[in-house]
């Protein structure tokens, strides 16, 4: 495995409460999130990824103080996103201590946004959060915003390509239709992204078994796993997944 490939956790988060879905549907408490970002750290994860999931409903986000425990005994790339409207949200969470910011629905009304954060912080700080659920004809994707509750309209894989025009550093891909399921990624989807995609892509929904995440990383492009519910439900462990990429 490329040096570069990267095991990230993803935490949902609500308050200050580690939070799980299925389909970002049915969300239940499931720690605390800081106590679960050390513990990931502590087992050799790469990067943290911090997602407040009620943060575009409410119009506000509660990382702030999350970012400013964790960053001081974490010593790893911490993203983190959910409501950053403008340049002065995503400032907010990199003084607390964030390394990247990432957003969905908000450069989604407003792309621009995406070139706006890029000139101040550079691309490399900017991950657009990309939620693709399928179409009802099962043919193709459609972005979804609103923490998965909303259609786009926007076709995934014309998103891609528009972002990363704007200055997108990297692409969190997740498919919601697998999100929570343990049916493991969604390789139609995760294709068809790696063929437009010429940014860092990340991605994510579904992945349980050690042979999803190495489905996955065997593309170039892809240079991170999303981890959630496998993690959170100890269906991979972080150390003995690294050992079985090393050798493969």
């Amino acid at each position: 495995m490329a040096l570069c490939k990267r095991l990230i956790a993803r935490l949902d988060i609500k308050g200050t409460k580690l939070i799980k879905g299925i389909r970002y549907e049915g969300l239940r408490v499931v720690g605390d999130t800081c106590e679960a970002a050390f513990y990931y750290f502590d087992k050799g994860i790469d990067e943290i990824l911090y997602l407040d999931s009620v943060a575009s409903f409410y119009g506000q986000n509660s990382l702030n103080e999350i970012l400013k425990k964790t960053s001081e005994s974490i010593f790893i790339p911490i993203t983190a996103g959910g409501g950053v409207r403008s340049v002065r949200d995503a400032a907010k969470l990199l003084a607390a201590g964030a390394d990247k910011i990432a957003i969905n629905s908000s450069c989604i009304k407003n792309p621009n946004l995406i070139s706006e954060l890029a000139k101040e912080f550079g691309s490399q700080c900017v991950v657009v959060s990309i939620q693709a659920r399928k179409n009802y004809d099962n043919i193709g994707w459609t972005c979804m915003t609103e923490a998965g509750r909303e259609r786009s309209n926007i076709s995934v894989i014309e998103w891609i390509k528009t972002v990363q025009n704007l200055g997108a550093g990297e692409i969190l891909l997740t498919s919601v239709d697998n999100d929570g399921t343990f049916k493991g990624p969604d390789k139609k989807l995760i294709q068809e992204a790696s063929e437009v995609s010429k940014v860092p892509l990340i991605v994510g929904g579904g992945v349980t078994t050690k042979n999803d995440v190495e489905f996955c990383l065997e593309k170039n492009i892809i240079t991170g796993v999303s981890l959630a519910a496998a993690l959170h439900y100890k269906k991979i462990e972080v150390m003995d997944l690294k050992h079985h990429l090393l050798k493969s």
